[in-house]
């Protein structure tokens, strides 16, 4: 079963998905970068990145069918697929290994969002940045430091100064 036909592209600075829409896709990204923001009360956070060979979405709009707390913005040109809830529904019932298949992602999910919260309660950035560079070191290459640094809560410069120190 072929779980999206099509490959789409997204210029810079393109909205994937915004604040307030409720989330109906899951997208593969092929090429590029994408981010995930939080709007805060002073300024967006970076929450989560999407790039070659992640999946990313409004994790929480997806399963509560609630409208988004998330936008979801292109900070390189990317090429992605989207794949619906109802064609990945499909996909998963349609095979016990692809029961296993989604189990196992939705498990490396729980995981992650366990090691992001061990980040933002890490209070030096020298060890969140090890962290972080330590479980997805291909963010270093590609994602700009500025969003990563928005992501480990410090400013650039300093992520800057700390990465050169390293």
């Amino acid at each position: 079963m072929n779980l999206s036909p099509s490959k789409r592209s997204l210029k810079r600075n393109e909205v994937l998905t915004d604040y307030g829409q409720t989330e109906h896709h899951i997208y593969f990204i092929y090429e590029g970068a994408v981010c995930a923001f939080y709007a805060g009360e002073e300024e967006e956070k970076v929450i989560r990145f999407g790039y070659k060979g992640s999946i990313i979405n409004a994790l929480p709009s997806f399963f509560s069918g609630n409208p988004s707390e998330i936008q979801i913005r292109a900070i390189r040109a990317s090429i992605y697929t989207p794949i619906s809830r109802i064609v990945l529904q499909e996909f998963i019932y349609q095979k016990t290994e692809n029961q296993e298949l989604y189990t196992s992602l939705l498990e490396g999910l729980c995981v992650q969002q366990m090691e992001r919260e061990i980040d933002l309660l890490t209070p030096s950035p020298v060890d969140r940045i090890e962290r972080v560079r330590k479980r997805s070191p291909q963010v270093f290459q590609e994602i700009p430091l500025k969003y990563i640094a928005s992501y480990l809560r410090m400013s650039p410069e300093t992520l800057s100064r700390l990465n050169r120190k390293s």
